[in-house]
């Protein structure tokens, strides 16, 4: 191994052992931790998820300012751009798109920036229809942690996934006994074990994701302190450590091996739980689709103005509750009712528009 990218994040569940509202309270200690490290260390702090950005601007519009501006200094990186990390396997394909554009345009309008590799680090599984969709929307890299080894081995970590189309993009799973995170004070034991894996596989190019985590957390003072410590160890060994971002990473490297198929199956049993709030996903996404065509169709006719504030506000309600840990079936059961309010509540919108047409 010559090169390895480090990239840190906080991974941060809005919702699943607790509620939404804890989840924003959560992204608003998380947010303003990571703002006072990274104003004081040389380091790239990682984040996705439009949503909890959206968070921050309602609830703490200064500590928005301050990532902003990090984030034209290149200390704070957008990753991913959606706005949630949905579950990938029950949206239709519209209903992905939907998800990406209400990511992207959040964050093209509020940083203007468009992530081009997309992460879905603890979605359970993922299916091939996404490979042609994330191709089309501008994406060349995706990474994602599931399926874990015990489910599917495949035959390498890092490939050029295949779509049904035959479009591609480079797709790393990335898996390790704490996966996307380390416990605290223990990120550069952490960055050892995950360089293993690669180095096992003869690959040149490797990248480690790091960060305190699940429910928020990131860099700490003494992680970014050792790791200096370590980076400059390894140069004496001949390889380059450095913070980095998916991106960097998937330009600079290129997959040895190919997968035709869906990256599947994991946690299959959770799919046949709270079925009512899937039947209510699935309303809701026939109900946007049907009422944005009725709705364009009247607006064009002149007897109806297009309500986009409503239709926006509804499509990101859809995609709050594509989050992997709700739509699946694995969030407590105050998660479920608070999202099946979200359902209703975006359903209530959508059917105003449609009688108004």
């Amino acid at each position: 191994m010559k090169e390895l990218h480090l990239i840190c994040n906080a991974h941060l569940d809005p919702v699943w052992q607790w509620d939404w509202n804890e989840g924003a309270t959560a992204a608003l200690a998380t947010f303003y931790a990571a703002c006072e490290i990274a104003e004081e260390y040389d380091y790239i702090f990682c984040h996705n998820e439009a949503l909890l950005y959206e968070f921050v601007e309602t609830y703490d519009p200064a500590l928005f300012e301050r990532i902003k501006g990090l984030v034209k200094a290149g200390k704070w990186h957008i990753m991913g751009g959606w706005y949630v990390q949905p579950d990938c396997n029950i949206p239709s394909g519209e209903g992905f798109i939907r998800q990406i554009e209400s990511g992207l345009t959040y964050f093209k309008e509020k940083f203007g920036v468009i992530p081009t590799a997309a992460v879905n680090f603890d979605s359970f599984g993922h299916t091939q229809g996404l490979v042609q969709i994330l191709s089309k929307c501008g994406y060349s890299g995706y990474i994602c942690c599931r399926p874990m080894p015990e489910f599917n081995p495949f035959s390498a970590n890092y490939m050029e996934w295949k779509g049904f189309d035959d479009s591609s993009v480079k797709v790393a799973r990335f898996d390790d006994l704490t996966i996307y995170t380390n416990d605290l004070g223990e990120a550069v034991n952490a960055v050892k074990r995950k360089m293993q894996p690669w180095d096992k596989a003869g690959e040149e190019i490797a990248f480690a994701l790091w960060g305190v985590g699940n429910h928020g957390g990131g860099a700490s003072r003494k992680d970014l302190a050792e790791l200096a410590v370590f980076m400059e160890e390894q140069a004496e060994a001949g390889v380059h450590v450095f913070h980095s971002t998916p991106e960097a990473f998937f330009a600079a490297s290129t997959p040895k091996a190919e997968w035709n198929d869906a990256l599947q199956p994991c946690f299959v049993k959770c799919y046949t739980s709270i079925a009512r709030l899937k039947r209510r996903y699935a309303e809701l996404e026939n109900k946007l689709l049907m009422t944005e065509k009725i709705c364009a169709y009247a607006d064009a006719e002149g007897v109806y103005d297009y309500n986009f504030e409503a239709f926006d506000d509804a499509q990101k309600r859809m995609a709050m509750v594509q989050f992997h840990d709700v739509l699946s079936g694995t969030c407590i059961i105050e998660g479920e009712k608070s999202s099946m309010q979200k359902l209703d509540y975006a359903l209530e919108l959508l059917d105003k528009e449609f009688t108004k047409a």
